[in-house]
């Protein structure tokens, strides 16, 4: 019989995220309700990216605190789970900023007014959560049952960083020939026009999806192909689903607010893109190494830390090219 990963979710535990995450989330809405369709500012952007990033900071205060006071677990659990708590919040605030272009990507080829953009990003996130609690599960059930799954993980996470070196293709082009967009062109009735914020809406008594809606379908779908690095790369500094889960969906809630903040700025950063793929090809050859080396996890923290703020100071230094 196969014994269950290491975990401290306990439903307590799992009780206490998800209340967290649901108000969160309420308040995001009501916020989101109160304001109305507009154009996200860089103040806004920073003030919501600070409350997100406070939040997780709380929760993972919450978490060392709960665990250093229970004889069950002690100081020594405590320091352990919170660090790897805030190692995957980091890492997968660092992959996230690989959506912001692709976001951005999406956003240019659909004409997506700015004013609207806000609200499409907030039902992505939400989706998002939902789409990644069921993967981590996934993943933790299959790691539980076959043990050499994290090789594969490993090399797939080695592959996607050695291919994120190579040049970029025109990905606009690919959107254009999608045989997904195709498909739902000519099998939902499409209105050609936005509707304010709408995903539908109905003409001559037919309900007709918007180009909103085209919009939201490929922000999801984007999601689908980041969760399958993502997650993988946070079990190679946690084999604990409830760690996995916690950070994985607290950088989550953060990421409408980073794409606002870094929108207008994402070009500068054109280095980035080879920082989160030595990022993931190291975090690909620490789980083909898993049984050989062992890093401690502040070590895979500071490398995370290093390449990321390396390249982002690499992009300011040596500015890209005008065309």
């Amino acid at each position: 019989m196969e014994q269950a990963l290491p975990s401290i979710g306990s439903p307590f535990f799992y009780a206490v995220f998800f209340v967290a995450v649901l108000l969160m989330i309420a308040v995001d809405m009501l916020a989101l309700k109160q304001s109305g369709a507009h154009k996200v500012s860089i103040k806004e952007a920073a003030t919501w990216s600070a409350v997100w990033v406070a939040v997780a900071g709380a929760f993972g205060g919450w978490l060392w605190w709960t665990l250093d006071g229970d004889p069950a677990y002690g100081r020594a659990v405590a320091n352990q789970k919170t660090l790897e708590f805030f190692t995957g919040y980091v890492i997968e605030k660092s992959l996230a900023v690989d959506n912001i272009f692709v976001f951005l990507m999406i956003f240019g080829f659909f004409k997506v007014p700015a004013e609207y953009q806000r609200r499409v990003l907030s039902y992505g996130v939400f989706g998002a959560i939902v789409l990644r609690t069921v993967m981590v599960f996934l993943g933790a059930a299959l790691v539980r049952e076959f043990s050499w799954i994290l090789y594969v993980f490993g090399a797939f996470l080695l592959f996607t960083g050695l291919k994120m070196m190579l040049p970029e293709k025109e990905e606009a082009q690919d959107l254009a020939d999608n045989r997904l967009l195709r498909w739902l062109r000519t099998h939902i009735r499409m209105s050609d026009d936005y509707h304010g914020d709408r995903f539908f809406v109905v003409k001559n008594g037919l309900r007709h999806a918007t180009p909103m809606f085209l919009v939201l379908v490929f922000v999801e779908l984007s999601d689908v192909v980041f969760a399958v690095d993502s997650i993988p790369a946070i079990f190679a500094v946690t084999m604990d689903p409830f760690i996995v889960l916690t950070s994985n969906i607290f950088a989550i809630l953060g990421l409408r607010a980073m794409f606002f903040l870094l929108a207008d700025v994402a070009d500068r950063f054109h280095l980035l893109r080879y920082g989160l793929a030595i990022v993931l090809a190291f975090i690909g050859v620490k789980l083909l190494l898993i049984k050989v080396v062992h890093l401690p996890v502040a070590v895979s923290l500071g490398v995370v830390f290093t390449v990321i703020a390396g390249a982002v100071i690499a992009s300011l230094l040596f500015p890209k090219k005008a065309a």
